[in-house]
């Protein structure tokens, strides 16, 4: 997951701290019996190089290293609505709209999941954390249920959203690139996106117990909220998908993955993502279940800290999760509000002081014992550090970031959270064979000068395409796509229609849209356009929007042959750096002024901008200078009741 599970809370004022429109697949699922690898993990005398296998043929093909197929057995099961598999009209169904609730409601009292601190009451603490007071008020989860996934330009799928509640067949309100809370990976979709050139697929199986405790009971098939459990279902599911869809296989050795690629196949690799991993008893025998069960890499922390090392903070929400847990308050730097930082003990530049523990060396010597991959994605700074000194103590043994954004393309507020990826982490990651996954994310970013694509269109493939451009040309490191679909999280905004370019402020918006229906590349003619990456089928579309934007794609159209080297480099016996990482340039970058600077320069009236000559005849409008016509008619003074488009 996941950027992070998306409770993007600036989105409530209240909160102060805190369609697919083309049709199904239709060439279908195979039945015929397909296989999982039995290969035992090779050992360092048999490894194919020294290198990862430079003189062998390269691969074709797409990787994406973060993608959650199985999320419907993640937190109890309680959240999303919709299968992976099945046919159209089961699988993708409508839901109920949130009334009575089948899905994506939290409980009405989430004042239990705040803790008991002793010495500080929730009263005390709502003084200092806002967000704390709307979530322990009587029936704070209602609230908090409703606004959960609205973001800008978003009217979120979550709480009752009865605007929200067609999947199949139309897809009008679901699957698209906002949708945190319904089912992104159904495996006809997924076969759309082998057929179109996917072929390297990281399968980590999601849960978060604190997050499945906030669920309401009467949708939990789990209450017991056992992270461990529902992983291991997760697991079990991605074994029973091999043996009914003969396209995909799950690779348990880099040999097993180069020979699946190569046969123009899926390859699968189980990865796990758990904010309290093997939390219980001895590790090392659940690390042993784990890669019976197939398992190839894993993240050692997820959201929270825990027994293997600390986690790079970002969404607030996690601060009161982990406050919850260990009851501190950190006011060295104020990430959660104000001064104040909840739950993590931080430095005075806001950064988590836990990297890897003890355990948590052990259990990435463990996995490098095995030829496993360790993922560093929400790793705090230090663990990376940690990381990246045991990777050189083993010649370099590479790691990845599976799901991640350059700190240095994104806007100062949110580059101010550890869990984005400064280009000294990237530099690292060159050194020792890594690969990158780029966020299918929706934020803007700044603007990358050397880029041949205008970064004119805030959220959509345009802002990807920034900062795509950034990672290959500048910091020059392999890089994959990290999609993190059904992670509760937002994905890349489309440039056309109602949600075009909104990832800004609406009046920028508004205008970016009406720009690039006028003079941008045209529509693809698929759902894409509208609904931007709502579901796996559609990753070829955000692919070939970046062709006809004029960026170079084919570095992420050869990934899976950057992510199979990395893993046959780990299996091989190493001699040094994979690359010396001494042509790094992270220059060129224009960082945005903030919003209100840049809305200044917009027309106004009343105290509101607006985008001029935006709105066609027949559309709501506030003034005459919205629309195309000139003429706003029977708008009320200031827009109040608002008129329409003569």
């Amino acid at each position: 997951m996941i950027r992070g599970l998306a409770f993007t809370f600036t989105s409530l004022a209240l909160l102060t701290a805190c369609k697919g429109d083309t049709p199904a697949a239709t060439d279908g699922a195979s039945t015929t019996t397909g296989t999982t690898s039995t290969t035992d993990a090779p050992t360092t005398t048999d490894a194919p190089t020294t290198t990862g296998g430079p003189d062998l043929p390269p691969l074709h093909g797409v990787a994406d290293l973060h993608l959650h197929m199985f999320a419907e057995e993640a937190f109890g099961g309680g959240w999303f609505h919709g299968s992976h598999a099945g046919p159209g009209e089961d699988a993708l169904a409508p839901c109920d709209g949130g009334e009575p609730g089948d899905h994506a409601r939290l409980k009405a009292d989430l004042a239990p999941l705040l803790g008991q601190c002793e010495g500080m009451s929730l009263e005390e603490l709502a003084k200092l954390v806002s967000l704390v007071s709307v979530i322990a008020a009587p029936g704070g989860g209602e609230v908090v249920s409703e606004f959960v996934s609205q973001i800008p330009g978003s009217t979120g799928d979550t709480g009752e959203h009865k605007a929200r509640v067609d999947g199949w067949p139309g897809f009008a309100g679901w699957p698209r690139w906002d949708a945190i809370a319904h089912q992104q990976v159904w495996e006809e979709h997924l076969h759309a996106a082998y057929m179109a050139g996917l072929r390297l697929e990281v399968v980590s199986a999601v849960s978060n117990d604190w997050l499945c405790r906030a669920i309401a009971e009467e949708n939990l098939e789990r209450p017991q909220c056992d992270e461990m459990e529902d992983v291991k279902i997760q697991l079990e599911l991605a074994h029973d998908f091999v043996k009914t869809h003969d396209w995909a296989e799950i690779a348990l050795t880099a040999a097993d993955a180069r020979r699946i690629v190569g046969e123009d196949r899926l390859a699968l690799v189980l990865s796990v993502e758990a904010s309290h991993l093997m939390q219980q008893g001895d590790w090392k025998p659940q690390l042993d279940e784990l890669h019976a069960l197939g398992v190839r890499t894993l993240q050692p922390v997820h959201q929270l800290d825990n027994r293997f090392g600390g986690a790079a903070p970002h969404n607030n929400i996690f601060h009161i999760a982990q406050y919850a847990e260990n009851c501190h308050i950190d006011m060295d730097c104020g990430i959660t509000q104000g001064a104040v930082t909840l739950g993590f003990d931080v430095d005075a530049d806001c950064r988590n002081t836990l990297g890897l523990t003890a355990e948590g060396k052990e259990l990435a010597q463990a996995m490098m014992d095995r030829g496993m991959l360790v993922d560093a994605a929400h790793l705090s700074e230090a663990g990376v550090r940690d990381l990246h000194e045991l990777s050189v103590a083993r010649d370099y043994y590479p790691y990845y970031i599976s799901h991640g954004h350059f700190r240095e393309m994104l806007p100062a507020e949110k580059a101010r959270e550890e869990k984005t990826t400064p280009a000294w982490i990237v530099e690292q990651l060159r050194q020792v064979g890594g690969v990158f996954g780029i966020r299918t994310g929706h934020e803007e970013v700044n603007t990358y000068e050397p880029s041949e694509v205008a970064n004119t269109c805030h959220g959509s493939s345009r802002s990807f395409a920034q900062s795509y451009d950034f990672g290959r040309l500048g910091l020059k490191v392999a890089v994959a796509l990290g999609s993190d679909l059904n992670g509760f999280i937002q994905q890349v905004r489309p440039r056309f229609g109602p949600d075009a370019c909104s990832a800004s402020f609406p009046t920028e918006g508004r205008c970016q849209a009406r720009d690039e229906l006028a003079g941008g590349p045209a529509p693809l003619g698929t759902g894409f356009d509208e609904a931007g990456l709502g579901h796996i089928g559609l990753l070829p579309d955000l692919l070939a929007d970046l062709d006809q934007l004029g960026t170079d794609t084919t570095p992420l159209r050869d990934s899976a042959d950057a992510f199979v080297r990395m893993w046959e480099r780990a299996e091989a016996e190493r001699s040094g750096p994979a690359d010396p990482a001494d042509d790094l340039d992270a220059s060129g970058v224009v960082v945005l002024p903030p919003h209100g600077q840049r809305e200044a320069e917009f027309p106004a009236e009343c105290g509101d901008s607006y985008c001029e000559a935006s709105l066609q005849t027949g559309e709501p409008c506030r003034f005459d200078g919205e629309c195309v016509s000139g003429t706003c008619a029977d708008a009320g003074e200031c827009g109040t009741p608002k008129g329409t488009c003569a």
